[in-house]
């Protein structure tokens, strides 16, 4: 079965150019794209290129506190039995297939008045992204 073309942004209204103003979504032959605004310039950059480099950030930030992240997930849910607890774990190791997915408005306005937000240069390389426990900017 060929690959499909993720035809979501997941982090939209999350995601912002350098001088901090909000990147557009729009839709390229059904592809999801982020619009970075370079001066008067509408910069086009695949939805896919910008979440993948969140996603594995975000891997990369959770993995020592994952064996938590799983016990707080299950509390959440309400299941605290072996199968959620391998659903979860699943889920959290193979993130990348969440690509493309969309992440419900809710949660994204949820993450959004936490403080999540992701600023990417022109080209639509992730250079700071912000998390609730990061409010004092301690970015790498």
């Amino acid at each position: 079965m060929p690959e499909s073309t993720p035809s979501h942004a997941m982090f939209a209204g999350l995601v912002f150019n350098q001088q901090d103003q909000l990147a557009e979504v729009a839709y390229v032959g059904g592809e999801a794209h982020y619009v970075i605004l370079d001066d008067d310039f509408r910069r086009h950059v695949a939805a896919s290129h910008v979440d993948r480099q969140v996603l594995l950030r975000l891997r990369e930030l959770m993995e020592p506190f994952r064996d938590q992240a799983v016990v707080e997930m299950m509390r959440m849910m309400g299941k605290e039995d072996l199968f959620t607890k391998a659903m979860i774990d699943s889920s959290l190791k193979n993130w990348e297939q969440a690509l493309g997915q969309p992440i419900p408005e809710d949660m994204r306005a949820w993450l959004g008045m936490l403080g999540f937000r992701v600023a990417v240069d022109i080209h639509g390389e992730v250079v700071e992204m912000n998390l609730p426990s990061q409010m004092g900017g301690d970015e790498e």
